[in-house]
């Protein structure tokens, strides 16, 4: 008899969480909750209330999370300038922490002793959800189907269809792309098929959000950001939501060609893995807050912060977001964001993403000290001698003592 009750299943309403929902119910004799969260993958999320109805299932959840997405995960994360391995903006690992939580609200609202995933044995993600789930919810049991049965292949999954009966439309539910592929309001991601030559360029016909830069129009766009304590809260004098802001930029960014990345990471789990990455509203993001924050920054504060950010950078990617320290990380980033407000106008043309001004009431720029003209004793030249000097003592010291540079 097993000791499992309820399930509730992270559930996108595909081939393999379909195969899910029955395994689970067969293999534990256990009542299944679907979740399906709508982050802004672009695919409609409805369909899958009828798939799991006609799977037995009888509490369905199908939830709009792309405010609280972007409000909550992806701007505290843009706030730090957070890049993984100097790269990875983090589109995928950012959504993790969202779904763990509310798998876990999920199983409080309904008594369910268990959750479930359809990440793979290989991957980041079963290690994300599961940490998540873990901080939040300490004696919750997690089921990671692809950690226990044996349909390794797309073969094997739609044979267990055809023997279950599970309802798969099998004339539409072969790929439409060779790539393993996963969306959101701030990213789209692909893995396998050639990607797996880390020497083989993608294909053009890949990318789903972006113009090339080629083809990109020979006319720059130029837009303006208004931001208030780290976030944007307004795109050319436009009120916007968080979840609209990011809708928007994605849409301009990939007009012009923005937002491409190819690169080869270092996955938690241990082994590398090629990727190919569209994030254009991210990467706009990024380039305009460093922008208004070089206005507004106390320089100490700024080199803080930067030192900080891979290790925070890491905390994400490799699962941590419920962790005391990313909690205490993000508490030192967000009071950094107290002054970061003012306007960033940005040049986007053919993939770049160009700053070309930026002004704040509380800029620390001051064109009288700043000047190359009369600045009429702002500064006085001279104190640079002692300065220099002071600065030089310890060079100074050691050289006298024979430490010969040369």
């Amino acid at each position: 008899m097993s000791d499992i009750n309820k399930v509730v299943l992270a559930y996108s309403g595909g081939l393999d969480t379909s195969v899910i929902v029955r395994w689970l119910q067969d293999s534990y004799n256990c009542e299944v909750v679907t979740f399906t969260a709508d982050i802004g993958q672009g695919e409609e999320v409805e369909p899958a209330r009828a798939k799991a109805q006609a799977l037995g299932v009888k509490e369905i959840y199908i939830d709009d999370l792309r405010e609280e997405f972007v409000r909550d995960f992806v701007f505290p994360m843009f706030r730090a300038n957070t890049v993984y391995e100097g790269e990875y903006l983090l589109g995928t690992s950012i959504a993790r922490p969202l779904i763990a939580k509310r798998l876990i609200e999920i199983a409080n609202e309904t008594g369910a002793d268990t959750i479930s995933h359809g990440a793979t044995g290989k991957g980041n993600d079963q290690v994300r959800f599961e940490l998540g789930a873990y901080a939040l919810k300490p004696g919750i049991k997690v089921i990671a189907p692809w950690r226990e049965w044996h349909l390794n292949s797309r073969e094997s999954l739609m044979a267990y269809c055809e023997q279950h009966s599970i309802p798969v439309d099998f004339s539409t539910s072969k790929k439409k792309s060779p790539y393993s592929m996963d969306a959101n309001l701030l990213h789209i991601s692909y893995e396998g098929g050639i990607l797996e030559d880390p020497w083989a360029e993608a294909e053009e016909d890949m990318w789903r959000w972006s113009v090339s830069p080629e083809a990109a129009p020979d006319q720059a766009t130029y837009i303006e950001l208004d931001y208030e304590r780290g976030d944007i809260v307004a795109i050319d004098g436009q009120p916007m939501s968080p979840a609209t802001v990011l809708e928007y930029l994605n849409k301009v960014g990939g007009a012009n060609g923005i937002g491409r990345d190819d690169l080869v990471e270092n996955r938690y789990v241990g082994m590398k893995s090629r990727g190919c990455y569209e994030t254009p509203g991210g990467t706009i993001m990024l380039k305009a807050h460093r922008a208004i924050e070089s206005l507004t920054l106390d320089r100490e504060v700024a080199h803080l912060k930067d030192e900080l950010m891979p290790r925070y950078a890491k905390i994400i990617y490799n699962g941590y977001w419920w962790s005391p320290e990313r909690q205490m990380l993000q508490t030192a980033i967000d009071q950094s964001q107290a002054c970061v407000n003012g306007r960033v106008r940005l040049k986007l043309y053919k993939g770049n993403v160009i700053v070309v001004g930026r002004q704040s009431d509380d800029s620390l720029f001051d064109e009288g000290i700043a000047t190359f003209e009369n600045d009429a004793g702002a500064y006085d030249q001279a104190d640079a001698e002692g300065f220099i000097k002071l600065n030089a003592l310890r060079m100074r010291i050691a050289a006298n003592k024979g430490r010969k540079l040369l």
